[in-house]
């Protein structure tokens, strides 16, 4: 059974890393890791008069899963479209009133991305590409709300909005046959998420963006 489990692998890879397929249409599936990071605005006040409460982007990053379908259309220069499930989060240091609060906030996103990349093959293994992204975010940890409600005392009447932020992705690639491998840096033109909240009088908000290095491994279904 192992040898026969062996031989499997073998014959997979050896079909995967087909060097005679070059097709001008590819549809196939990908997975990997980001690592992703938030940064932006980071004073506020949450009450007249009140608690300056701050946000100090921490240079930690986040170890996130990514995975969905590619498309891709052209040889030399391509189009490419993917759908994918995209975990991102960042971490920040909290603040109130100039004291360090409760350290290190870990905040985790799930988002579908939509990024539509333009590229040109250089060499006949070698791609570089770029394009804009839309990112739906499903859901989150919470984190942030728990965050406010330790500074505050209790419910910060915290409210999340943008699930739809625009960015972009640009990178590198390397095709062998069937599998590819890609190289990304990701950044945002809009902000990934604002906060609202609703017990001040001033309407206070809280914006950040996100960033983040990806990198994943394709296999070419067709």
């Amino acid at each position: 059974m192992k040898n026969m489990m062996i031989a499997l692998c073998m014959v997979t890879i050896s079909y995967a890393a087909n060097a005679q397929y070059d097709p001008a249409f590819r549809f196939g599936i990908k997975a990997g890791a980001n690592l992703s990071n938030i940064n932006g605005s980071n004073d506020l006040s949450l009450s007249p008069g009140g608690n300056a409460f701050n946000f100090k982007d921490n240079d930690n990053r986040s170890l996130g899963f990514t995975g969905g379908i590619f498309f891709r259309f052209g040889k030399t220069f391509y189009i490419q479209p993917e759908i994918l499930l995209s975990q991102k989060g960042g971490k920040f240091n909290v603040y109130k009133d100039g004291v360090l609060n409760d350290g290190k906030v870990d905040l985790r996103f799930s988002n579908i991305d939509v990024p539509v990349l333009f590229g040109v093959r250089i060499a006949k293994f070698f791609r570089v590409n770029v394009g804009p992204m839309a990112s739906l975010r499903l859901s989150g940890n919470g984190k942030i709300g728990d965050s406010f409600d330790a500074v505050t005392g209790g419910n910060s009447g915290t409210e999340l909005k943008n699930r739809l932020a625009y960015g972009y992705q640009a990178g590198v690639g390397f095709d062998l046959g069937r599998l590819s491998l890609d190289v990304r840096y990701e950044g945002n033109f809009t902000d990934i998420l604002k906060i609202q909240f609703d017990n001040t009088t001033t309407a206070s908000q809280f914006g950040k963006k996100s960033n983040l290095f990806q990198a994943t491994i394709g296999l070419a279904i067709f």
